[in-house]
């Protein structure tokens, strides 16, 4: 249920996420050790009913291996982490550029976040860096 830090116990994450009245019904995940006795005590308590993927099947989950690989190919891959604060930072970055600017083709090339367009009476188009100049947001500036 917990993990020892150097700042002391850490809750369990997936308890921290759904607070009791809002757990899902389901948690769909592999059969990686870090989901061990503890955690699966947390989840049953919780009222989840697990339910594993097959061993060495990471197409049973394509969500989150699309997610994963988004992750490493167009954030990780490119920068060296220092330091897990380093690997958060860079993290919370990236998924604010991920929800905020990145194109997606299944939301007609839009964001989750949706942006009203700027028609060109608004001025120039400017490049605005994100995730640490790593890819970038272009928008319109009055001049």
């Amino acid at each position: 249920m917990f993990s020892q830090t150097k700042q002391g116990p850490m809750p369990n994450p997936f308890s921290v996420s759904f607070p009791w009245d809002t757990a899902p019904r389901y948690l769909l995940h592999d059969r990686d050790s870090i989901y061990g006795g503890p955690f699966r005590q947390r989840v049953q308590g919780m009222g989840v009913r697990e339910v594993l993927t097959a061993p060495q099947s990471p197409w049973q989950n394509p969500h989150a291996e699309r997610l994963i690989e988004s992750i490493r190919r167009e954030c990780l891959d490119h920068i060296v982490v220092f330091s897990e604060l380093s690997l958060r930072r860079t993290l919370k970055s990236y998924f604010d550029y991920y929800h905020g600017a990145r194109t997606h083709l299944s939301l007609d090339k839009d964001a989750p976040e949706t942006r009203p367009v700027q028609p060109p009476e608004l001025g120039s188009v400017v490049e605005l860096p994100e995730v640490g100049g790593l890819h970038h947001r272009y928008k319109r500036r009055a001049v």
